[in-house]
């Protein structure tokens, strides 16, 4: 069955998610990168908007200005979550936001805050910016602008953004650090078998 979370998505939403599970989001999502998170991690400036059960996006779109005034997004591929790493921790205690998006792994400390604060950091498929952006029904309005487009806090509402693959759950578990250690063990294996097939130090 369609797993598609709504926000203001609550800790019962997502309590039942494993690393590997795939799932849809609809309803308020914002972008930041390294830019955001450092003004609101080391600068302690929050975004006016309330991010308390949002989404999260680690991308750097690109958006069309309209003669209305309005904005049209054009792409919104992800960025490389790991780049966001030493300041997550802190960014989900402060804004209470509930589901990470982007690219790759990220590290510990962000594992230990989706435990804590019951959050979960997903992957968005690589080279799908334009389909990302076809998921995105509106963008509601943007602030930080003085970063420039790509780090600027966009706000945009979201039907069915996905699929996303949970690489981080509320129990701790990380898939690519799963993945890593098996593919590590299996790869040992191999060299250890190869060395016996070609005997290597006799």
């Amino acid at each position: 069955m369609k797993k598609v979370l709504t926000t203001p998505v609550r800790d019962e939403d997502i309590i039942d998610l494993k690393a590997g599970d795939t799932v849809y989001l609809s309803g308020l999502l914002v972008t930041s990168r390294d830019d955001g998170h450092r003004r609101l991690v080391e600068g302690g400036i929050m975004p006016e908007i309330d991010l308390k059960g949002a989404g999260l996006y680690h991308a750097g779109p690109i958006v069309r200005k309209l003669e209305n005034g309005k904005f049209e997004m054009i792409s919104c591929g992800p960025t490389t979550s790991m780049r966001m790493e030493k300041f997550e921790k802190d960014f989900i205690r402060k804004t209470g936001v509930k589901v990470i998006i982007g690219k790759g792994g990220m590290g510990q400390d962000t594992v230990d805050a989706c435990r804590e604060y019951k959050a979960i950091h997903c992957v968005f498929p690589g080279g799908c910016a334009v389909v990302a952006a076809q998921e995105i029904k509106e963008i509601i309005g943007v602030e930080w602008e003085d970063f420039g487009m790509p780090e600027a806090l966009w706000k945009l509402e979201a039907v069915e953004f996905g699929p996303l693959t949970v690489t981080i759950d509320t129990h701790g578990n990380n898939l690519f650090a799963e993945n890593k250690k098996v593919f590590g063990e299996k790869l040992e294996e191999e060299f250890e078998k190869m060395k016996s097939e070609l005997k290597f130090g006799h």
